[in-house]
């Protein structure tokens, strides 16, 4: 299932159906060889290994960034330096709160797309905050603890779960037990100008998230007038499906083709 809602991208409208019919333009039909990945909360740029195998073997030059999810600010500054580093223009995704560390860095001039993998896409004054504030009637609820010293975790023994419930459990207990703390500045970090306001996006909703419900997903993908696609996953479906995760990205590199 693909959604769209009209928006001018180049000068060219991609019109609203159940089939959708981009008009490429020169840019548009250009592969993009540059892709950058984001990590989000509570896990590091490790999570990418499979992805990015994937990708290197079709010859995409691929940069994984080892944000700290300290802040949005350091974030994106570790983000924008990974992107200043690339030849050419860049497909930007992210994952989880990387969602919004792309929304604002995906300003950078050399991004020219935006992957959201099971993500935030926020809008202007938006965080991870207000956006978990309207959570869904009935979706499960992140099992959040209260911040120790500044930064949040997910409760170990619910981990599984809400995050990673599609993976073996060996993983997933390692993930528990290994997570990158999530620092309340980024959890409270809101977006300025989102990037998705501009530049063509994809999302990747993963219809069987129990951090970010479905439902949330697709509002924030239809708001943002994204190439919509959907796989049966976890909130780690970037682990779980790799080669599904990697044809997504790869689908907005070939866009035109």
């Amino acid at each position: 299932m693909r959604e769209m809602i009209s928006r001018s991208i180049h000068g060219r409208l991609i019109f609203k159906s159940d089939v959708i019919a981009a008009i490429p333009t020169a840019d548009a039909a250009a592969r993009i060889n540059n892709i950058v990945l984001v990590h989000g909360a509570f896990v590091d740029g490790s999570g990418w290994q499979q992805v990015y195998r994937i990708l290197t073997a079709k010859g995409f030059n691929v940069s994984v960034v080892q944000n700290p999810t300290t802040s949005l600010a350091a974030d994106m500054a570790a983000t924008m330096a990974v992107i200043d580093m690339q030849s050419g223009p860049v497909v930007l995704v992210g994952h989880s709160y990387g969602g919004v560390v792309i929304t604002e860095a995906g300003n950078h001039p050399k991004v020219s797309r935006l992957v959201y993998i099971a993500a935030f896409a926020p809008d202007s004054g938006e965080s991870v905050q207000k956006i978990g504030a309207h959570h869904p009637a009935g979706a499960p609820i992140p099992p959040l603890l209260a911040p120790i010293k500044g930064f949040l975790r997910l409760d170990k023994a619910r981990f599984a779960t809400a995050f990673a419930g599609d993976l073996n459990a060996d993983r997933a207990a390692f993930l528990a037990s290994a997570q990158q703390p999530l620092g309340v500045d980024a959890f409270t970090g809101e977006v300025t100008i989102p990037a998705w306001r501009s530049k063509p996006s994809w999302f990747l909703i993963a219809t069987d998230d129990r951090m970010i419900p479905p439902v949330s997903q697709r509002a924030m993908a239809r708001r943002a007038g994204s190439t919509v696609d959907q796989a049966a996953g976890s909130h780690c479906i970037h682990e779980s499906h790799p080669d599904t995760v990697a044809g997504h990205i790869e689908k907005a590199a070939q866009a035109g083709h």
